[in-house]
C-alpha cells in the first residue's frame, strides 16, 4: 500500500511537471484527493505561513518592478558588464548570482542573456561559456538570498520544529549559504572559461556565418539598457527595497530587537516570517506611495506572475508530501532513519532528485526537509545541504534555462542530442557539488 501511495505522488509531480508550475499544483490536488479519499491517508497540513510570506515578497519585488527599480539595478549590471567585457564569463554568472540574491527570484535575470550574449560575441567569445553559467547562477543565489522562497521556507521549517538545536537564525543560514553559494558558483565559472570550441574553430558556427542572413542575425542585433533613462523614482524604489532587506538581515540576526509575544502556547520573540512578511508589506507599501506607481500595473509585470505560480506549486505539492510522509512516518522512520543518520548525504541527494521533480527549490524543501527532522537528520545539515535543493537543471526545461538557449543567436548554448548532454549540466553538477561541500565544512566550523 505505501508503494502504491508513493506512486500515486510520484506520478502526480511527473504529470505535473509537464504543464509547468500551474499544473504541478492543480495536479497535486488530484494525489491529494486519491490518497484521502482512496487510501484513506488523514490529509495534511498546507504551508500556510510558508505560501503568506512568498506572497509579501512577491508583492514587494513586483511593486519595485513597476515602480522601474529591477530594471535600474538591470541597467549598473550591464554597465559592469561592458566595462570588462574580456571577463564577461566570470563577471556575467556574478552578476545574476547578485540581481537573483538582492530580488528573491531568478525570473529577474532575463533581461540579461541578451546581452551577455552581444558582449561574448563583441569578443569572439563562445557565447555558451557566459550563458549557462549565469543561467545556473542566477538558480543557485536563491538559496543565498534572505528574501528567496527557499530560504524562507527553511526558516518557517526550523522555526515550526523549535526545540534544542533547531533554533538557528536566518542569519546563521545565510553565514554557511552565502559563501557556500558563491564558491561554487566561482567554480563552475572558472571551469567554464575554457569549455567548448573557440568560435573561430568551431566548424558548426562558422559554417553558419558562410550564409550572410545567419550571420545578419547573429550580429546584428545589439541589446542595451545603457541609453535608458530612469526616474527619480526607480532609484527610489531600489533604496527602500534594499533598507527592507537589510531590516530582515538585523532582525533575523538579534531576535532580541523584536518583540516578545506568546503564540501558541510558547513565550519567545516575534517569528521571522512574521517579520519578513511586515517588512516586505512596509516596503511595498512604501514604494506604492512615494514613488508615483500605477497599482494596476503591479499584477501585470512577469514577477508578480511568476511569483504567483511558484506560490500554487508549493501549495499543492507541499501538502500532498506532507500528507503521505505524515501518514507513514513511523514505517519511514524505522526503514530509513539508520541509513540517513548514518550517511547524512543520503538527505542532499534525495533533496535534489525531488527538486527536479517539483522544478523547484522551495516545494522540494517544505516537501523534503521536514522529513529529514522527523527522520533525525541534524539541523544543520538542512542548513549545510541548501544549495542541493536545486536539482532542476538536470533536464533543460526550466524556464531561465529555455529563455538563455534562446536568446544565444550563436547556437552555442544548446539541448544536446542526447538531451542530458546539454549546456548547464556541467556547471550546474560543479556549482551544487561545490556549493554542498563548502556548506558542509562551514556548518562543521561556524555552527
Amino acid at each position: 500500500m505505501i508503494l502504491m501511495e508513493f506512486l500515486v505522488v510520484l506520478g502526480c509531480l511527473l504529470l505535473g511537471t509537464r504543464f509547468g508550475g500551474m499544473g504541478l499544483g492543480l495536479i497535486s490536488g488530484i494525489g491529494l484527493f486519491i490518497l484521502s479519499f482512496i487510501f484513506g491517508l488523514t490529509p495534511g497540513e498546507p504551508p500556510v505561513q510558508v505560501m503568506l510570506t512568498i506572497l509579501a515578497v512577491i508583492g514587494c519585488a513586483a511593486t519595485l518592478q513597476t515602480a522601474g527599480g529591477l530594471n535600474l539595478m538591470m541597467q549598473v549590471a550591464e554597465r559592469l558588464l561592458r566595462r570588462h567585457p574580456q571577463y564577461i564569463t566570470v563577471l556575467a554568472p556574478l552578476t545574476t548570482w547578485t540581481l537573483t540574491f538582492l530580488c528573491g527570484t531568478g525570473h529577474v535575470v532575463y533581461t540579461m542573456f541578451p546581452i551577455i550574449a552581444d558582449i561574448a560575441l563583441q569578443k569572439n567569445i563562445r557565447p555558451e561559456r557566459p550563458m549557462a553559467v549565469a543561467s545556473v547562477a542566477s538558480q543557485m543565489a536563491i538559496c543565498a538570498s534572505p528574501v528567496s522562497v527557499a530560504v524562507v521556507s527553511l526558516v518557517s521549517i526550523l522555526a515550526a520544529k523549535a526545540g534544542v538545536g533547531h533554533a538557528y537564525s536566518l542569519l546563521e543560514i545565510l553565514m554557511v549559504s552565502v559563501p557556500a553559494s558563491l564558491c561554487g558558483v566561482l567554480t563552475a565559472a572558472l571551469w567554464s572559461l575554457r569549455r567548448g570550441k573557440d568560435l573561430d574553430k568551431d566548424q558548426e558556427f562558422q559554417a553558419k556565418l558562410q550564409d550572410p542572413q545567419q550571420r545578419a542575425f547573429i550580429y546584428g542585433g545589439s541589446e542595451t539598457l545603457l541609453g535608458t533613462r530612469f526616474p527619480k523614482e526607480a532609484y527610489w524604489s531600489t533604496w527602500i527595497f534594499f533598507a527592507a532587506i537589510a531590516a530582515v538581515v538585523v532582525l533575523g540576526a538579534d531576535a532580541s530587537l523584536r518583540p516578545v509575544f506568546e503564540m501558541g502556547g510558547k513565550t519567545g520573540p516575534l517569528s521571522m516570517n512574521l517579520v519578513i512578511q511586515m517588512m516586505m508589506l512596509i516596503a511595498g507599501a512604501v514604494i506604492l506611495m512615494s514613488c508615483k506607481v500605477k497599482p494596476g500595473e503591479i499584477s501585470n509585470g512577469p514577477v508578480f506572475k511568476a511569483g504567483m505560480v511558484a506560490i500554487f506549486s508549493v501549495f499543492g505539492v507541499a501538502w500532498m508530501s506532507d500528507t503521505f510522509f505524515n501518514s507513514h512516518m513511523s514505517e519511514l522512520k524505522e526503514a530509513l532513519s539508520h541509513v540517513v543518520q548514518a550517511q547524512p548525504w543520503t538527505y542532499a541527494l534525495v533533496l535534489f532528485l525531488i527538486s527536479k521533480l517539483v522544478n523547484s527549490q522551495a516545494a522540494a524543501l517544505t516537501a523534503i526537509a521536514p522529513m529529514g527532522l522527523a527522520l533525525g537528520v541534524d539541523p544543520k545539515l538542512l542548513i549545510a545541504f541548501l544549495p542541493a535543493s536545486y536539482g532542476y537543471f538536470i533536464l533543460p526545461t526550466y524556464p531561465s534555462d529555455l529563455a538563455c538557449i534562446g536568446f544565444d543567436r550563436s547556437g552555442t548554448t544548446r539541448i544536446g542530442k542526447y538531451i542530458l548532454n546539454h549546456s548547464f549540466i556541467i556547471p550546474g553538477l560543479i556549482g551544487v557539488s561545490v556549493a554542498s561541500t563548502v556548506g558542509y565544512l562551514l556548518t562543521t566550523t561556524l555552527l
